[in-house]
């Protein structure tokens, strides 16, 4: 006799072993017409919310065995898994978010099917059982009306019940009733309108919410940093209502050419909108390109209202003067660990011209005496050059963030404002260097940092190490430097060589 398990792993493998033949056999919908291409566009979206509704009941039932009240003893801790959605991300190969749906929406499935409803969430907290107002979206799913996406709109566009002291709320009936109208709407709406949908129900029910939300997304707007696997940074924007609308109308009138937006009129719109449309760059490119030379436009307007102070953005380019001569090698942009190519240096030279700066054998440049009290610009942007950053041992601060610290001091030592006494330290470390009394020696060609007597009795020196690329690049081609006028001389040869060969293609040209 058949097993409830032999029946329910009997049917699945019927439609797996179905959908294979068909897949198998991509041939056979060459031969459709467009109506029966159509025809079995939906049938298939119709097998398939049978199939997600099949899915989510499992979920259901996996986040329903791990829930939180189980502690070790639910399903998804026992198979090693914190929470049920890591157990179906590893079972199932699909990404965190899909796991996510399937375990809330499952909670609504799990809801409509069984008469004693889990109101404890799922170890991970995101099960959506216990929410008998989306009682009737769960059965919905299971129907196979409404799609695993369908369900999550209208879950995430209604949102929870409200009540206040001041008698303004959101009943658990008014969301009921408004699941009821979404549900009749849905064969009409995809997922994304359908939440869009659910949120106008949400906002008629819930003038209060309007505020409180648009103040709770202007709370979380923010620009986030974070390092990218090839080494540099992605910018993530997460902006208030205000500002979402003003980047849209940016983005919207950057890429209209190539988005179908309106008819240019103008001459001169005419051939804007030819020259964007057929531009080599994607539009993603274009965008990145377009948004930062308006950054740049942005930082060099009106210097009588600065917004980011008085220092303007720039980016600087590290190159030795045999690198520029050859044009062989590579450069360094001055806060970033990554090389550039030679092409690269020539055209931020030819843009914003050069800034030579002479290096001396143990890496100092020239000085300017005690002729003033604070560093120069030029003497900021050598030791830029020569530091790469805040020369602590142990600290990562880019030079654009350091200031400028006399190892004599001014006063106490009568120092001078010389690059060999200067060396940048960020804030944070220039504060620790003067008020616990640490002291910075430069000899042999190094800077040693000396620890006060309370910290190392012995005041043992630490080696402080340049960060600068460009400096260790220029190290590196001094200490090869007979073998480098070796390959010099041999590139002389070869090119000569050359040349004589082109002068006799030329001859019997």
């Amino acid at each position: 006799m058949a097993t409830v398990v032999d029946i329910f792993t009997g049917a699945l493998a019927a439609v797996a072993s179905t959908t294979a033949d068909l897949t198998a056999d991509a041939a056979l919908l060459q031969t459709l017409d467009d109506r029966e291409l159509l025809a079995a566009q939906r049938s298939a979206a119709q097998s398939r919310r049978r199939l997600d509704a099949c899915a989510a009941l499992l979920a259901g039932e996996i986040a329903h065995r791990s829930r939180r009240d189980l502690g070790h003893d639910g399903l998804a801790q026992r198979e090693g898994f914190r929470t049920p959605e890591a157990l179906l991300q590893t079972t199932t190969g699909v990404s965190f978010r899909e796991a996510a749906t399937m375990v809330q929406v499952g909670g609504l499935v799990h809801d409509a099917i069984t008469d004693h409803p889990n109101t404890d969430d799922a170890a991970g907290g995101t099960a959506d059982t216990g929410r008998p107002w989306l009682r009737a979206v769960g059965a919905a799913v299971v129907a196979g009306a409404v799609s695993v996406e369908q369900a999550r709109s209208i879950r995430m566009g209604l949102g929870e019940p409200r009540t206040e002291d001041t008698g303004i709320r959101v009943t658990l009936e008014d969301l009921s009733t408004a699941a009821e109208v979404l549900l009749s709407e849905a064969a009409q709406l995809d997922a994304d309108r359908l939440f869009k949908r659910a949120r106008e129900l949400r906002d008629d029910l819930d003038e209060r919410g309007i505020t409180e939300r648009e103040q709770a997304i202007h709370a979380e707007r923010a620009i986030r940093r974070t390092r990218r696997p090839n080494g540099l940074n992605r910018y993530i924007i997460d902006p208030d209502i205000e500002s979402s609308a003003f980047w849209d109308e940016v983005y919207d009138t950057l890429t209209s050419p190539r988005r179908g937006g309106p008819r240019f009129v103008t001459e001169t719109g005419k051939a804007w909108a030819a020259s964007i449309a057929t531009d080599p760059r994607t539009t993603e490119q274009y965008v990145h390109d377009a948004i930062t030379e308006l950054l740049r436009i942005g930082t060099a307007a009106d210097p009588a209202k600065p917004i980011i102070g008085t220092k303007r953005p720039a980016v600087r380019v590290l190159v030795t003067a045999d690198t520029l001569q050859r044009r062989a090698g590579h450069g360094r942009i001055e806060g970033s660990d990554l090389p550039v190519s030679v092409e690269t240096v020539e055209r931020i030279a030819c843009t914003q011209g050069t800034i030579p700066i002479l290096f001396d054998d143990h890496g100092q440049v020239l000085n300017l005496g005690r002729e003033q009290r604070l560093f120069s610009p030029k003497q900021r942007i050598a030791l830029a050059a020569r530091d790469g950053g805040c020369m602590d041992p142990d600290c990562d601060r880019p030079a654009s963030w350091t200031e400028a610290h006399h190892i004599k001091h001014w006063a106490r030592d009568l120092g001078n404002t010389d690059i060999a006494d200067g060396i940048l330290l960020c804030w944070y470390h220039h504060l620790l260097i003067h008020n616990n009394h640490w002291e910075i020696e430069y000899r042999d060609g190094s800077y040693w940092l000396i620890p006060p007597p309370d910290v190392d009795p012995e005041q043992t020196p630490r080696r402080m190490r340049s960060k600068s690329k460009a400096l260790h690049d220029l190290t590196r081609e001094q200490d090869r430097g007979p073998d480098r006028e070796q390959e010099q001389e041999r590139e002389r040869v070869r090119r000569h060589a050359d040349d004589g060969t082109a002068q006799r293609d030329r001859g019997t040209g």
